[in-house]
């Protein structure tokens, strides 16, 4: 192929583009600002016009401010008119814990270090920075004081008509604990590490203050003892669960970093130590009103204790309390219709327990109890088989009675299908016929009602709401402390902090910046 034509540039044209090379090459550098680094620069700071007027320490600062805080200042030993190191406000401390909590942010040292640079947290200490040893001490230490805070703030959301009790949810969600699962030992395990760590604490409290300054030393027998504490309550724990072991008690285990937490069943399927989180909360405008943190992994137990929290804290029940079925069993259902709550939720129902009874004894689908003929008359059952089961005796439980009928160890023992019916049994087969209680009764009929159903629609929605504004709002799926104590504590600063959030949302109104001022 021949090359295509070039374009034939005019002697003016090859002027001209000289001219403009030249122009580039003898142009200077370009004159830029540097950023300065290495440098300290002294300026003015206005706090108060750090954070615009809506923002949400403002609003924290201001809800804690109108409560009643006496609680937090009894312990305060510093007075005015004699020496002595003067602590922090605790209005701040408990703001700065608030506003954290709502950010994410559950680490004191990473408080203490946001003080130095983050405006909110900045506004809020004044431009201070407060020591993190401070903010976690106080975090753990006022309990009782917390408790009359939380109720402090549900009055005040009361008021504004946020919280009216007629209708609350009831709820579970497992928070891991700050314990690995390699962590869980055995008695005889405990018991020797038990020993070294009494022998390292002897060996720290006998050791020279020349080899190590004394501030290393005493941090060093703080941890040793701190660590003999845990694995003394380590050992009490095992002693305790192999007491009550149902079986193979040996093979108990305890954490020996946490002894208060337990291995729990996770919603993905695995196991985790894990705490249970039980949050009642009102359906009004989704605010939790009662929080309870408990080592049981499952929820059938935890629904009385939460209705007589809320009626302890509030003064009144609730009129009304909607839970899955992992609450619904007939205990409940009868403890609820005593107490004069309107329980909603799925009827009990234990199919699937019984099928994995029936397939460990054996029994075979085609003699399972339904396939047995029950007479009312003669008041007995008669087997697939022609054999007839006689009334035996009567049990009363909550919520049912239980009627079992036995047949005659001889008839089973001569009978061809034993191997499908009773192929464990000694005494003959025996089949139980189950009776509701009156309440029970009344509860099947209630939840088979659409309106029942329509309400407990709603369960959901409120219910998961703070479950999942807790673990994905404020990225609490580990806790931050340990032992069953300081875990309800920083459970119920978790509620708290989900209440303080619904209260900036639905009843703050901003006051403009003018008048914060002023």
């Amino acid at each position: 192929m021949e090359n295509e034509s070039q374009p034939v540039l005019l002697p003016e044209m090859h002027l001209w583009l000289r001219r403009e090379k030249e122009k580039v090459e003898n142009k200077p550098p370009a004159r830029i600002r540097a950023v300065q680094r290495e440098q300290v620069v002294l300026r003015p700071v206005d706090v108060e016009r750090l954070l615009g007027p809506d923002h949400s320490a403002r609003a924290i600062w201001e809800l804690v401010g109108q409560r009643d805080l006496q609680p937090f200042y009894e312990p305060i030993e510093a007075v005015e008119g004699k020496a002595g190191r003067t602590p922090y406000d605790p209005r701040l401390l408990i703001s700065l814990w608030l506003y954290s909590y709502r950010e994410g942010i559950a680490s004191a040292r990473e408080i203490e270090r946001r003080c130095a640079y983050d405006p909110a947290y900045q506004w809020l200490t004044g431009a201070e920075v407060v020591c993190a040893h401070t903010l976690s001490d106080f975090r753990t230490a006022h309990g009782e004081a917390l408790k009359d805070f939380f109720s402090q703030v549900l009055a005040a959301m009361a008021q504004t008509g946020l919280v009216d009790l007629q209708q609350v949810t009831q709820d579970g969600t497992k928070i891991n604990a700050a314990a690995g699962s390699d962590t869980f030992r055995r008695k005889k395990t405990i018991e020797q590490h038990l020993e070294h760590a009494q022998k390292r604490v002897e060996e720290l409290m006998a050791a020279d203050n020349e080899v190590q300054t004394q501030q290393a030393l005493a941090a060093q027998q703080r941890a040793a003892r701190e660590k003999l504490q845990r694995l003394q309550q380590a050992l009490e724990e095992v002693k305790a669960l192999q007491k009550n072991a149902l079986t193979e008690p040996e093979k108990v285990r305890v954490s020996t970093t946490d002894p208060d937490a337990r291995i729990m069943k996770q919603n993905n399927g695995g196991f985790n130590p894990s705490y249970n989180v039980q949050l009642t909360t009102d359906a009004r405008q989704i605010v939790i009103v009662s929080v309870d943190v408990t080592q049981a992994g499952n929820d059938a137990e935890q629904l009385q204790p939460a209705m007589q929290r809320v009626q302890q804290e509030s003064g009144q029940a609730p009129q009304q309390a909607i839970a899955d079925g992992s609450y619904t069993h007939r205990g409940n259902i009868v403890a609820m219709d005593r107490s004069h709550i309107d329980l909603i939720g799925p009827p009990p129902d234990h199919t699937t327990r019984k099928e994995t009874l029936y397939q460990i004894r054996g029994v075979a689908p085609e003699f399972r109890p339904e396939t047995f003929a029950f007479d009312p008359a003669s008041n007995c059952y008669t087997c697939p088989a022609g054999k007839t089961l006689p009334y035996k005796r009567k049990q009363v439980r909550t919520g049912q009675t239980q009627y079992t009928y036995q047949a005659k160890a001889q008839d089973c023992q001569g009978c061809e299908h034993r191997g499908q019916c009773c192929p464990r049994s000694r005494n003959g087969r025996s089949v139980v016929r189950v009776e509701d209680s009156r309440e029970v009764k009344e509860f099947r009929t209630k939840m088979e009602s659409e309106a029942a159903k329509a309400i407990y629609k709603k369960r959901g929605a409120v219910a998961e709401f703070p479950n999942l504004c807790i673990k994905e709002r404020f990225g609490m799926r580990r806790f931050s402390v340990r032992g069953l104590k300081k875990v309800n504590i920083e459970g119920l600063w978790l509620a708290l902090t989900f209440n303080v959030q619904q209260w900036i949302r639905l009843g703050w109104k901003p006051r403009p910046l003018h008048m914060a001022l002023a």
